[in-house]
């Protein structure tokens, strides 16, 4: 690869595609040097291209900003991506953004076309992360929560991925030292890395691991009780929805349909209302009722089989219109 103008270009792709003569492109982002060179290469081999989006409105900030005449910043973004999305999008089939303000994005800022934009969202590899059905799987959870020091009646609430500034993890680890400073049997569980890592050991009713294999995720899901992600987006929360916990998230998040039903949305970074939402999980006929929901929905809607199988039609679609 190389940089131009800031940006990581692929060498050689137009030879690669010649070479392999593809039916089907899909590039992950709707812009920059990759899907560009892969519409220019369109015109000389005939394949249908797909692209996406997978910028949120939790980390492009232009996308909350209010509207300003003039604005330099829109003014950039324009230049440096619309009208190269643009171009991109004439040539191509759709644009798979993975929640609807990804959608939006690249419709409103990366100048693809609304007709040709569809939410895709990611799935769930469901081989790895189920909910316990069986005594095997129960005495999995038993085992896994004695090692890590729970008790059986602990409420555990597991959080992983990055623990950055934005992330903010540790606003979890203080509402739980609040709860259990009432006496109340809540418990933390964190895996991952980052700058606020060794402020979350120092609350000691949290264990704290590090990153492992997402395909040794599963058993630590299933050993919890709630799911929490404080901030911003993370497919995590489909995985650990999946094993059928309920989650919380914050209301920075605008695509909610993995929690509507089985999950509660906090308001960002207030560590009062994180703390009375955790309260309001206490019961646990509550937690199993919509931890099934979850479980059900991500078997249904999110997995990666049911995601794998709607982009197929769409390949098949776009192959079927070019023989007629």
């Amino acid at each position: 690869h190389q940089e131009i103008f800031g940006y990581m270009k692929m060498k050689g792709l137009h030879s690669k595609l010649l070479d392999i003569k593809p039916q089907i492109v899909q590039s992950i982002p709707a812009i920059g040097w990759i899907p560009l060179d892969a519409a220019l290469a369109k015109i000389l081999l005939g394949y249908k291209l797909f692209t996406g989006n997978h910028n949120s409105a939790s980390t492009f900030e232009l996308a909350n900003k209010e509207y300003v005449l003039g604005d330099i910043e829109r003014i950039k973004c324009f230049f440096s991506r619309t009208i190269h999305g643009r171009l991109v999008s004439l040539l191509t089939e759709k644009c798979y953004g993975v929640t609807k303000d990804c959608a939006e994005i690249a419709r409103k800022y990366y100048g693809v076309q609304r007709k040709k934009v569809e939410v895709m969202h990611l799935g769930v590899d469901t081989d790895y992360f189920f909910p316990i059905d069986s005594k095997s799987l129960h005495d999995e959870r038993m085992k896994v929560r004695r090692e890590l020091g729970f008790d059986a009646n602990d409420i555990v609430c597991i959080y992983t991925g990055k623990f950055t500034e934005s992330k903010n993890a540790i606003i979890l680890a203080d509402s739980i030292e609040m709860l259990r400073s009432l006496g109340l049997p809540f418990r933390g569980l964190f895996i991952g890395e980052g700058v606020q890592k060794e402020s979350i050991k120092k609350n000691t009713s949290s264990v704290v691991l590090n990153f492992m294999p997402f395909n040794q995720l599963g058993a630590y899901y299933r050993s919890a009780d709630i799911g929490v992600w404080p901030t911003n987006e993370s497919t995590s929360m489909l995985d650990a929805a999946a094993c059928g916990i309920p989650l919380i998230v914050s209301d920075g998040i605008v695509y909610r349909d993995h929690v509507e039903g089985n999950g509660l949305v906090y308001k960002i970074n207030d560590l009062d209302d994180l703390v009375n939402k955790l309260l309001s999980l206490r019961d646990l006929a509550e937690r199993h009722r919509l931890g099934s929901i979850g479980a059900e929905k991500m078997l249904r809607d999110f997995s990666w089989e049911s995601v794998a199988k709607r982009r197929i039609q769409d390949y098949e679609s776009a192959l079927s219109s070019q023989k007629k």
